[in-house]
């Protein structure tokens, strides 16, 4: 009895083992056929998770469920449309920058990430790789497209191609792709998923951001405009908080509104109220300037026809610096220079013997300083250009002549300092041996300081050469030009 049970069960074991029948879900349309292996190994372990979902092609035509949940769950890159019809954009790199996080500005900060546009989102990945990778907290951003808004913007950046996509949320995200062909392609993949998952779901209506309050949609925000709006709704009171999608700016933005109002009206009274520069200078809080003081005015204050800040810079020149190496033509101390001007500016006791102007080439740098900061240069805008088309007169005596006039016509302050000053440097020339200054060199010098154009039009290289040969030209004929020789 044993031995007949023994042989039974051996003759069992080697027959095939018999097939169970199908399980329920396998029956069913659409369900899952468990593949079992008898391998641990890792390789199949992955197989063997892989083959719990059904091939693309195995699957019989059904379209896919408008259910938010479910269609996040179904989706699948590079895919269809929601209706099958049309493909969705695979993954590409984009810039993408996101300005704003539910209505929060967020600082503008472009980066490259590979985009991969699905049936209802838009999934934002630092790197390609994380576009397969199993792991959780892969993806890097989700654009959720469902009521959102797309435009192209040349606003919000210097970029060419940018479009911006603004979710229901109130998050923003500028879009940009150097070719103009692969952004158009990606805006108007974009506009047609925005447009087929709001109509799915019979159109998202905006949302304040960690809120259920949900707020009307702007009838002008493209894409919307078939939108149905109350009256109360198109009332430009409720437009408000459309651009507003934090809650909490939305709840004081009455009370900033008014404190800024009360900022300008402060302001305003105060700039009313401001006294003006005459009853400052009345008071004694701000002083007369020499430096960028308009010449005649200068001149007239001081009761003179030459300024009393370049005679006393001339005298000091001719005292210690006619032979000093390139005098004009070296630059002093910058620091020291300003300090002198302070001084002469806050009309205090000028003493040039003093130790501390000691450089003679800080001297002529406050001198120079002068003539260029004035308001309107000791040749003055007017006589620019008679003094240019003289200069071009190839007679010699006819254009010592024509330029006499013009320096005779001009008014008596410029007059009266350009002869002092002329024939200063013509006493300088007289040391030509010894500072090493020529005619040419002081014309580089003194050219742009005493003239320029009034409105720089012309060529300045043109303009330059001009004023120098100008210099140039009445330092050589001084003597004749303002009858040095006559006492």
């Amino acid at each position: 009895m044993a031995g007949t049970r023994i042989t039974n069960l051996q003759s069992a074991a080697k027959q095939p083992p018999l097939v169970p029948p199908p399980p329920r879900s396998q029956a069913m349309q659409g369900g899952v056929q468990l593949r079992i292996k008898s391998s641990q190994s890792p390789g199949d372990r992955l197989s063997q998770s892989k083959s719990m979902v059904l091939q693309e092609s195995d699957l019989p035509p059904k379209p896919i469920s408008r259910h938010r949940r479910n269609q996040s769950q179904h989706n699948v890159f590079g895919a269809g449309g929601a209706d099958g019809s049309e493909p969705l954009v695979k993954g590409e790199h984009l810039n993408v920058a996101k300005i704003s996080d539910g209505g929060k500005k967020q600082r503008k900060n472009w980066t490259q990430m590979w985009s991969v546009l699905t049936s209802d989102q838009l999934l934002l990945y630092k790197e390609r790789q994380q576009e397969t990778s199993q792991k959780p907290g892969g993806k890097t951003d989700v654009v959720r497209l469902g009521g959102a808004v797309i435009e192209w913007t040349t606003e919000k950046s210097s970029r060419k191609n940018v479009f911006q996509v603004t979710t229901n949320t109130g998050s923003e995200y500028l879009l940009q792709a150097d070719s103009h062909s692969t952004a158009s392609k990606w805006y108007d993949a974009i506009r047609k998923t925005i447009d087929s998952s709001t109509k799915a779901d019979g159109g998202f209506p905006l949302r304040r951001s960690n809120s259920t309050e949900y707020l009307p949609r702007h009838s002008s925000l493209p894409g919307h405009g078939s939108a149905s709006l109350s009256p109360k709704q198109r009332n430009p009171v409720h437009r408000r908080s459309i651009n507003m999608f934090g809650s909490s700016k939305l709840k004081h933005s009455t009370s900033d509104s008014a404190d800024k109002n009360g900022v300008k009206n402060r302001l305003k009274k105060f700039i009313i109220r401001r006294p003006s520069m005459k009853t400052l200078q009345e008071k004694g809080l701000i002083k007369d300037r020499v430096f960028g003081c308009h010449l005649s005015t200068l001149c007239e204050r001081e009761g003179t026809t030459v300024p009393r800040f370049v005679q006393i810079c001339l005298d000091a020149v001719e005292k210690r610096g006619l032979d000093a190496d390139g005098i004009y033509r070296v630059s002093g101390n910058l620091a020291t220079i300003q300090k002198l001007r302070f001084i002469v500016d806050q009309e205090e006791d000028l003493d040039l013997d003093h130790s501390q102007w000691e450089d003679i080439h800080v001297v002529t740098g406050a001198l120079k300083m002068f003539f260029r900061e004035l308001p309107e240069p000791l040749f003055p805008f007017r006589s620019f250009q008679p003094f240019v088309e003289a200069i071009r007169i190839k007679e010699a005596s006819h254009k010592v002549q024509t330029v006499k006039k013009l320096i005779q016509d001009l008014p008596k302050p410029n007059h009266d300092t350009m002869k002092l000053l002329f024939s200063h440097l013509h006493r300088v020339l007289a040391f030509s041996r010894k500072n090493l200054m020529s005619t040419q060199g002081i014309g580089i010098v003194f050219g742009p300081t005493l003239m320029w154009p009034e409105l720089d039009g012309g060529n300045m290289a043109v303009n330059m050469v001009y004023q120098n040969q100008i210099v140039e030209f009445i330092l050589v004929e001084s003597r004749q030009i303002f009858n040095l020789d006559r006492k």
